[in-house]
């Protein structure tokens, strides 16, 4: 077989690791699927910095074992080549999920209006707690499945951990192109993020197993706390 002939560029572009062919000015020249998805995420500077810190000294490839994480996306190590002066690729490799998610009982699940239970907890937040808040959300989430004692009690403890920030901004949206696999069913994704000027981290293993147990994806930052809601209809 005459493997010239083949076009390998459709096993690229469907590849679920991220792939991103650079110029040698930093200029994206090419990205696959998953790269897109990370660049909602990520900074373009950023990755070309780290493709030049972790390319090998002469021409080929160099795969090196790096901790990296945008919001819920992780990788363990990256993969950097380039066989001329013009071009320079970087390929990311992603953390495997060490726990078998178990099987959610969504059946039992309550039709909930998001916005509604989101507001509602963060009444309670502002109960006890007199920091300028700011929120913006998409109105136009329809009503979907959701644990609503479990998710509400996530909400506060997440809430909780930015008692003492001076302004928390909360921002609640769609996710264009990401899903996740639910008892064999792909389901869109809900994203949640609050951000502030920082926060407490001495319960982000509470909110972390809280999030886990409903097959939420939490990322934890300096500055902020994301969480990726399935939307289950």
């Amino acid at each position: 077989m005459n493997t010239l002939s083949i076009d390998f560029k459709e096993f690229i572009e469907c590849d679920n690791s991220p792939f991103i062919l650079f110029s040698a000015q930093g200029k994206i020249l090419y990205l696959n699927n998953a790269a897109e998805i990370l660049m909602g995420y990520a900074n373009k500077k950023e990755l070309f910095d780290i493709a030049l810190a972790h390319a090998p000294k002469k021409y080929g490839y160099k795969t090196t074992t790096i901790t990296l994480q945008y919001d819920s996306l992780l990788f363990y190590a990256v993969t950097v080549g380039y066989r001329d002066d013009e071009y320079i690729c970087i390929r990311l490799y992603h953390q495997p999920r060490l726990n078998k998610p178990k099987a959610l009982a969504s059946d039992k699940y309550v039709t909930t209006d998001i916005n509604t239970l989101l507001e509602a907890n963060i009444t309670l937040f502002q109960m006890t707690n007199h920091n300028h808040l700011s929120l913006l959300v998409d109105q136009d989430i329809p009503p979907f499945r959701i644990d609503q004692n479990h998710f509400s009690k996530l909400l506060r403890k997440t809430l909780h951990a930015f008692r003492s920030s001076d302004s928390i901004h909360i921002i609640l949206k769609f996710l264009v192109g990401e899903y996740i696999i639910i008892n064999g069913k792909k389901e869109a994704l809900i994203q949640l993020r609050i951000e502030a000027n920082g926060r407490y981290t001495d319960q982000d293993n509470i909110i972390e197993n809280l999030a886990n147990e409903n097959r939420i994806s939490v990322a934890f930052k300096e500055h902020g706390i994301t969480l990726q809601v399935p939307f289950l209809k």
